[in-house]
Formats: C-alpha cells, sequence, structure tokens
C-alpha cells in the first residue's frame, strides 16, 4: 500500500486531527519536533449473535467507519441480540427477542418495538388511539359515542364482528 493512500494521510486531507501526539528530539544540536500518527484500530466482534458465519480472523480486514459510513458499516455487519426475558405482559413464561440492528435509529424504543411481535401489537393500539384521538378533537358527539360504545358489551361485539367497510378508493366488482 502507497503511503499517500495510506489511512493517516486520508485523515490528515480530510479531517483535522483531534489527537496530535509530538515529542521534543535533539538531532545533531538542534531541537525538532516530530508528531506521532495517532492511528486506533480496534478489534471485535460486533455482530453479537450472527446468523450467517463469520468470516475467519485471518481472513478480516480492517474497515475505516466514520460519521458518513457507519450506517452502512452497520447493515454489513448486521449486528443481532437474540435472549429471552421474562414476559410481563401477559405473565406467563418468557418472550423470545431477537433483534437485528441496522442503522442507529433501530436502537431507538420505537423500533426494537417494531421487532418484538406483542411489543409492536401494543405500539400500533398506541398509534391507531392517538389516531382516533386525533380524528375525535373538536368533534362533539364524538366522545359520548364512544362511551356509549364501551358500556355496551352486545354493541361493542356486534360491532367487532361486522365487516370492515370497503374504502371508496377500491374499485367496485364487476361480473
Amino acid at each position: 500500500m502507497a503511503v499517500s493512500n495510506s489511512g493517516q494521510k486520508f485523515i490528515a486531507r480530510n479531517r483535522a486531527p483531534r489527537v496530535q501526539i509530538e515529542y521534543d528530539v535533539e538531532i545533531y544540536g538542534s531541537e525538532k519536533k516530530i508528531e506521532l500518527p495517532f492511528v486506533m484500530a480496534v478489534m471485535t466482534d460486533l455482530s453479537g449473535k450472527p446468523i450467517d458465519p463469520l468470516v475467519p480472523v485471518a481472513d478480516r480486514k480492517f474497515l475505516e467507519i466514520d460519521v458518513d459510513n457507519f450506517d452502512d458499516r452497520m447493515k454489513a455487519i448486521k449486528p443481532r441480540v437474540a435472549f429471552a426475558v421474562p414476559n410481563t405482559l401477559s405473565g406467563e413464561g418468557q418472550l423470545m427477542v431477537d433483534i437485528t440492528f441496522n442503522s442507529m435509529d433501530d436502537f431507538s424504543p420505537a423500533r426494537i418495538a417494531e421487532q418484538v411481535d406483542s411489543l409492536k401489537q401494543l405500539l400500533d393500539a398506541r398509534t391507531q388511539l392517538a389516531n382516533l384521538q386525533t380524528y375525535m378533537d373538536g368533534k362533539t358527539g364524538a366522545e359520548s359515542l364512544i362511551n356509549q360504545l364501551l358500556q355496551d358489551p352486545a354493541l361493542l361485539k356486534s360491532l367487532a364482528a361486522a365487516p370492515k367497510p370497503q374504502s371508496s378508493q377500491e374499485p367496485e366488482a364487476t361480473n
């Protein structure tokens, strides 16, 4: 690898260094400052519990990871966790959690909930209730109608069993 294409030269050209290590040395009676390059390498398995087998360590290559390519590197590495936690939702047994992260956004609580089935159902219900609340805002009779529906179990069951109305955007069936 040519010196001009090294990672040290790339960083020096594109980003100002955050760490500068210099030392003074005396050469033939004159003092000179020599700057040591700061290069950090991390050798670790960041994939967690991979589905596909990893490449042997001897065949792995160093990857440059920075702000610009971080999500791409995460998508390629596919970090994954798989474990069981006590099921506090139903109180029965264990809840299996199997999450694969493709970007930093996948670490947010909403994205984690989307990847766990029982949490996804709760998140969807919460979203639908929030949408209903927004829809009902300003409609005077809507709240009393919802309260009446919740107080009458027979009416609630009949509405739940009724077929969903067809959307007006769907084409009508022709014979």
